[in-house]
């Protein structure tokens, strides 16, 4: 059986957080990442995309820096959110899913 992953927290990399690391800002962001450690694959990215509508356009870029997220992940998100009726192929993984370690493939382990 393989262990859970456990997720570390993404610290902000913005401007604001990195001059007033107390500011309303820099706490915003860190509840942020609070939650998106709580949550799955699915959530994660739908929760981001409903921030991305809620803060209007040209907000991916400052998302994709406060939450560590591509992108890509947050568009999918926003979009999954507007548009749910669209069935998605794409599930959850399982936990330990993905690429093996290297340790695994290789000979000299």
């Amino acid at each position: 059986m393989r262990a859970l992953k456990v997720r570390r927290m993404h610290r902000c990399g913005c401007a604001d957080c990195q001059r007033h690391p107390y500011s309303q800002a820099a706490e915003q962001h860190r509840a942020i990442n609070r939650v998106l450690v709580s949550l799955d694959e699915r959530n994660r990215r739908r929760f981001i995309g409903l921030l991305a509508i809620q803060w209007g356009r040209r907000q991916i870029t400052r998302l994709a820096m406060i939450t560590g997220l591509s992108r890509n992940t947050i568009r999918r998100g926003k979009r999954e959110i507007e548009h749910p009726s669209v069935r998605n192929n794409r599930g959850i993984r399982q936990p330990g899913a993905g690429r093996p370690p290297v340790e695994k493939n290789s000979r000299a382990f």
